[in-house]
């Protein structure tokens, strides 16, 4: 069972990104208040848990939280100001969102742009430690995996239906003999060296 809290008696809010390794899309990230006495066994960090699993999560999350947002960071600002900040920009638009002011927000990793007068701590796989952080990895991904489901039905070729834009051997293939689309990542390195050599 994962923690509730990280500091007794305030209100915290965990947040979390999907989609930093991706080739296309956006970069999502979630801010989520729950109630200090929730409890869910389920509850995980979204990469252990089946997709029917999170859907239902999702609309858990969504009804219990006290306050929930979703951030996005499009490929375009991901390519002026670099995946890493965008990472940053897209959880403080999800904090942005709260109808509730957290005291203290619950970052996933190891490094934070703070926000504006909220204090924050960095929790390294915080999203298998604290409900609020899973919550937030919960919606950051399938509110994601939707934009890629949809983005799958005008570009099909690149399979993002099952990759949903990460660098797998068949999204790679695509980019070498289709090319790229208005969603793609242009300063990720979109092809291994040798194929490049080879376009």
């Amino acid at each position: 069972m994962l923690k509730s809290y990280f500091k007794k008696g305030l209100i915290e809010a965990g947040c979390d990104e999907a989609g930093r390794g991706c080739l296309a899309g956006p970069v999502y990230a979630a801010s989520v208040i729950l109630p200090s006495d929730y409890k869910n066994k389920i509850l995980n960090d979204s990469k252990q848990i089946s997709e029917k699993k999170r859907e239902i999560l999702r609309k858990e999350i969504e009804k219990e939280a006290i306050a929930f947002g979703v951030g996005i960071v499009d490929n375009i600002e991901i390519d002026k100001i670099n995946i890493l900040n965008a990472s940053f920009l897209a959880m403080h638009r999800a904090v942005d969102q709260l109808k509730t002011s957290p005291e203290l927000l619950l970052i996933d990793g190891n490094r934070f742009n703070p926000y504006p007068n909220i204090s924050h701590e960095c929790i390294i796989k915080g999203d298998a430690k604290f409900l609020s952080i899973a919550a937030a990895s919960i919606l950051a991904k399938t509110y994601r995996d939707d934009f890629m489901f949809a983005a799958h039905e005008k570009h099909p070729e690149y399979a993002w239906n099952k990759n949903k834009g990460y660098p797998t051997k068949v999204h790679r293939e695509a980019i070498a003999n289709i090319g790229t689309t208005d969603i793609h990542r242009m300063s990720f390195q979109l092809l291994p060296k040798q194929l490049e050599l080879d376009l």
